[in-house]
């Protein structure tokens, strides 16, 4: 919270050095029942601002913050674009309850266990929107949020217009593309033989005369594009900022995807001096995903020397299978026939007034949310 200072070595055996606080300690940070100056601060709390996220084909928010904060813990649940998440505050703190935090955007408090359909929470948000993150790990949570605040509160604040701002127009996207770097090591063809003939030679003739691999056939080198595109702008009382945004990724599993469509909106008026605000928000999302069925073991598994199809097998579509309730699918044939989709669509919107009674008692105001 200092101010870095260079001095530069004489020929002096002493040097002397008085710091001076920076202006760190004058960061405004976002807690729950309003703004604080970072040295007021009482409790445990970490703000990460948007010149500090990450880079990169971020899908869901909070991997713009993974690994950003002390005691903070983000884990994708697997490697699917947009994938569920486990974020955890300090550690787990119970066995059998929920251990997740609690989400406030835009000062509303939002469901953390998603849709059904979707696979996060918070995929409804446009990375590009977000201005800042508070987290606060300590009991001044609860205090403010009660039970739901009891493992943590991440705070998420969006980007809003200026006032007296001149309307400015900002584009941001990025194409991508995904690929394994490595392949798990598994028997070809020819050592799948090899290994039949030495172990149990009487099943030599259940095999069959392809060299397939299973992986190479399930998996592809994904591709992925994301463009946002908002307007902001103000007068002297009011700021306004607009977006929308369109993004999809592949997997690198054949079969999953998600694509996203997102709507902001935000309006923020001044009046009688400032001692009334008004602020707007509206978010919105719409979420398709398609799901991989869990094929990646099947092919681990899978018999290398039976092809992908055969024609006269009419019951699986032309597809090779065993056929026997204890052998695995052949998973080229599991992501051809099995479609798992889900789409939704989430909205978050609020309207915020706070007057303040600076004419009669200093930082004073209520607030209508």
């Amino acid at each position: 919270g200092y101010t870095e200072q260079t001095v530069t070595l004489g020929t002096s055996d002493v040097v002397d050095v008085k710091l001076v606080p920076g202006a760190a300690l004058e960061e405004v940070i976002v807690i729950g029942y309003g703004t604080v100056k970072k040295e007021d601060a009482t409790g445990s709390v970490n703000s990460v601002t948007s010149k500090d996220f990450n880079n990169g084909p971020i899908v869901s928010p909070e991997q713009l913050i993974a690994g950003k904060i002390a005691g903070v813990q983000i884990t994708q649940h697997s490697g699917e674009p947009g994938g569920g998440i486990s974020i955890r505050i300090r550690g787990g703190t119970s066995v059998g309850a929920s251990n997740d935090p609690l989400f406030v955007i835009d000062g509303v408090p939002i469901d953390n266990e998603g849709t059904a359909s979707g696979r996060n929470p918070l995929n409804f948000l446009n990375p590009s929107d977000i201005e800042s993150y508070t987290v606060l790990k300590d009991a001044s949570a609860a205090a403010i949020y009660g039970s739901r605040g009891a493992n943590g509160v991440i705070i998420i604040t969006t980007k809003k217009g200026k006032k007296g701002s001149p309307g400015t127009l900002t584009y941001d996207g990025y194409y991508t593309v995904t690929s394994f770097v490595e392949e798990p090591n598994v028997l070809s063809a020819e050592e799948f033989r090899n290994v039949v003939t030495f172990v149990a030679p009487n099943r030599l003739e259940k095999l069959g005369t392809a060299s397939t691999n299973w992986f190479d056939q399930i998996t592809r080198n994904a591709a992925g594009h994301s463009h946002s595109l908002s307007f902001s702008g103000g007068s002297d009382n009011i700021g306004y900022r607009a977006s929308v945004g369109y993004q999809k990724l592949e997997g690198v599993l054949i079969g999953s995807q998600t694509e996203k469509t997102s709507v902001g909106f935000n309006y923020n008026h001044s009046m009688f001096d400032n001692k009334l605000n008004v602020n707007a928000n509206l978010r919105g999302a719409f979420t398709k995903d398609l799901f991989d069925q869990g094929q990646i073991g099947a092919a681990w598994f899978f018999d290398p020397t039976q092809p992908v199809y055969d024609a006269d097998n009419r019951a699986f579509a032309g597809f090779f299978e065993y056929g026997i309730g204890l052998a695995p699918r052949n998973p080229v044939s599991t992501f051809s026939q099995i479609q798992d989709q889900g789409r939704s669509y989430r909205n978050l919107g609020n309207i915020e007034a706070e007057y303040k009674f600076d004419n009669f008692i200093p930082a004073l105001s209520a607030k209508v949310n």
